[in-house]
């Protein structure tokens, strides 16, 4: 099915599961796409649409249990399932991602970290002890390991990348300041920090 949808209505998905979340959390137990538009900023007929895509949630006259939906959206999104976690990189922003405990609740479980620098190697990171990248071998054979987060220097990205999806990895979560690319069958998403921080820069000054 994945297949077949846009990669902006996927792209919304997570607006609309933080959305219901944020309800759910509030004990409301039904909501009418008129009144998610009115939230989010969206038009109506538009989240009616992207719902369909994934089969028919909502009743006419009530509109979308809450509950429901959440579930929905979230097995849609694989959040009903668990997974191994590692990230190469003990940088700041490494650092940052391993302490962040909503991935955990989120089911990503964060099971190591790696560097190459021998001054960060055995230090900890929160409660995990840095390892060398040259045990990621070694840690891939022994252990799980369903997404890798890069956040190493832009010049290391391409090739740890490369490195990963050699040990079989084939999600990876890259934070270095470039696209990596990987072949079919190996799932990349490349975040650039920055870009929403220029994208303010310039509502801003064009205010």
């Amino acid at each position: 099915m994945s297949e077949k949808i846009s990669n902006v209505v996927i792209r919304r998905l997570p607006r609309y599961y933080r959305y219901l979340s944020e309800l759910a959390s509030e004990d409301i137990q039904k909501v009418s796409s008129l009144k998610m538009s009115k939230d989010m900023g969206l038009n109506a007929s538009q989240i009616r649409r992207d719902l369909n895509c994934f089969g028919g949630f909502g009743q006419q006259g009530y509109g979308y249990s809450v509950d429901k939906l959440r579930k929905e959206i979230a097995h849609i999104l694989g959040l009903d399932k668990h997974y191994s976690v590692i990230i190469v990189g003990a940088g700041s922003i490494g650092n940052a991602l391993v302490g962040y405990e909503n991935f955990k609740r989120s089911g990503f479980e964060i099971n190591a970290i790696f560097d190459n620098d021998p001054k960060k190697i055995g230090t900890k990171v929160s409660d995990k002890t840095v390892l060398p990248v040259s045990d990621l071998e070694k840690y891939a054979e022994a252990h799980k390991v369903d997404i890798a987060f890069i956040c190493t220097p832009k010049e290391c990205a391409q090739r740890t990348a490369d490195y990963l999806v050699s040990l079989g990895v084939c999600a990876i979560w890259n934070f270095a300041p470039v696209n990596v690319l990987a072949r079919k069958g190996v799932c990349v998403e490349n975040v650039h920090l920055s870009d929403s921080l220029y994208v303010l820069s310039y509502m801003y000054s064009n205010r």
